[in-house]
């Protein structure tokens, strides 16, 4: 196990065949057990590290951005994947995200979640982070009947969470059972969200609308990601009380085999 993040992306970016954007490094560093941290934003970490190297420490830094938010090492870089001019004149403070959707989940499962009038919403940036509670996110969701979609909202003045549980008793309360979201407040490391200010041009914006269709909608001609959309994907966590009401019924139902064979 490696001492530092910085020492963990130094030996992920030395052990790939290619550049790697900061998310699948933060994911190859935890999965294969080069460093541990209790936090829940790993991916945003590597991409702080890595930005903060390059901006601070300069020609010594030993990492390098090849495309946006995509890194590598200088001395395998500099001979096969010369950045761009129009690359380098972008501000390294845009490296991690300028797009106005901070944090989204796609195709979430409602059955995951115990539904109340403030409930939870827990996601996780990777497998063996810390999950982050989403209920109180701001900003746009999706309802689906399994991938057709069947409602769009927003969660400005209601956060997220209460919006959903409003639509398990409505009028759409029979018609869904999976829901996407995108959110405009920042997930911390400490696992709690917070607002941050918007300086984003005309050009961001709408690059970032653009992006949000082509990942909500998956239209069949769009290949890939708008590229704009910089937000970090957060996968599915299912809430611990439904974890706890299943070991509970488990254990009861085993005891009630025992008594019943006794």
């Amino acid at each position: 196990m490696e001492k530092s993040w910085k020492e963990a992306i130094k030996r992920v970016l030395r052990e790939s065949d290619s550049p790697l954007h900061y998310t699948e490094i933060s994911e190859q560093i935890l999965s294969r057990g080069y460093y541990e941290t209790e936090g829940a934003t790993p991916a945003a970490t590597v991409g702080a590290q890595l930005t903060a190297s390059i901006k601070h420490d300069g020609e010594k830094s030993p990492f390098i951005r090849v495309g946006k938010g995509i890194f590598a090492l200088k001395n395998v870089t500099q001979t096969t994947l010369p950045v761009s001019k129009s690359e380098k004149k972008l501000p390294i403070e845009t490296e991690v995200s300028d797009s106005i959707i901070r944090s989204f989940g796609m195709y979430w499962q409602r059955d995951l979640v115990v539904w109340r009038n403030d409930p939870k919403l827990f996601g996780k940036q990777q497998s063996s982070s810390k999950p982050i509670d989403f209920g109180k996110q701001k900003g746009i969701y999706i309802l689906y009947d399994h991938h057709a979609v069947i409602y769009a909202g927003r969660s400005i003045d209601r956060p997220l969470g209460k919006r959903l549980f409003e639509h398990t008793i409505d009028r759409l309360g029979s018609r869904w059972n999976r829901f996407s979201w995108f959110g405009l407040l920042e997930a911390t490391d400490d696992g709690s969200l917070e607002e941050v200010p918007f300086n984003n041009s005309l050009a961001s914006i709408i690059g970032t609308l653009e992006a949000l269709l082509i990942e909500a909608l998956e239209p069949p001609q769009n290949r890939k990601r708008g590229d704009d959309f910089s937000a970090i994907e957060y996968i599915q966590s299912i809430d611990p009380e439904l974890r706890e009401r299943e070991i509970q019924n488990t254990l009861r139902s085993i005891e009630q085999k025992m008594r019943g064979g006794s």
